[in-house]
């Protein structure tokens, strides 16, 4: 390999279309998310990692002190921030080596945790998940897919099912009137008497 290709491989990203194939952009909390990464090689390169990158953020408008040169004083004002919920690089294959005009295939099965943020969006914040498919290369820029939003939903709730209780009443006469009342009762409904052992 000549001086100037291993100078400009050093600039460059592998040669190779790198394509991420979801089957489904809407998934629930605690479900997967499930697809293929697909590769078509275009040079000879060797990979340290195949993997995907998830990452859930939150974009809120809060107020804060800001300083004001010309007022010498800070003020409040309204600025964005955002701030990184949950981000995993789940690894599809470890080092892999690539050969020119090859077609490879990487199944896709990210675990959404349960307790983690829907997306959602309002006047005030935005949460946004995104995924990504990565050829990690030593020495090299990473080869990458573009970046796709997903959309995170919450569980749909289940049905709940009610239960009938039959409860068995023990009915007793009162002593004075005759009229049957419950035997936890403690005076008669009819005449109001208390009741006696």
């Amino acid at each position: 390999m000549s001086f100037f290709k291993k100078f400009t491989n050093r600039l460059t990203a592998p040669e190779a279309s790198v394509q991420l194939k979801l089957t489904n952009f809407s998934v629930p909390l605690g479900d997967n998310v499930q697809g293929t990464l697909s590769v078509v090689s275009r040079e000879d390169f060797e990979t340290t990692e195949v993997r995907c990158e998830i990452l859930c953020t939150q974009q809120a408008k809060v107020i804060k002190q800001v300083y004001d040169a010309q007022l010498k004083t800070t003020i409040p004002r309204v600025v964005d921030e955002t701030a990184i919920i949950y981000n995993a690089k789940p690894s599809l294959a470890g080092p892999t080596h690539f050969t020119n005009g090859e077609n490879r295939d990487f199944p896709i099965n990210i675990n959404i945790p349960a307790g983690a943020r829907p997306t959602f969006t309002d006047l005030q914040q935005r949460v946004t998940w995104t995924i990504k498919g990565v050829l990690a290369v030593d020495g090299r820029p990473d080869r990458t897919t573009q970046t796709n939003e997903i959309q995170i939903t919450a569980p749909t709730a289940q049905p709940t099912i009610q239960r009938e209780v039959i409860r068995t009443v023990v009915m007793i006469p009162c002593k004075y009137c005759q009229t049957l009342m419950d035997q936890t009762a403690t005076t008669c409904p009819n005449c109001g008497a208390k009741r006696t052992i």
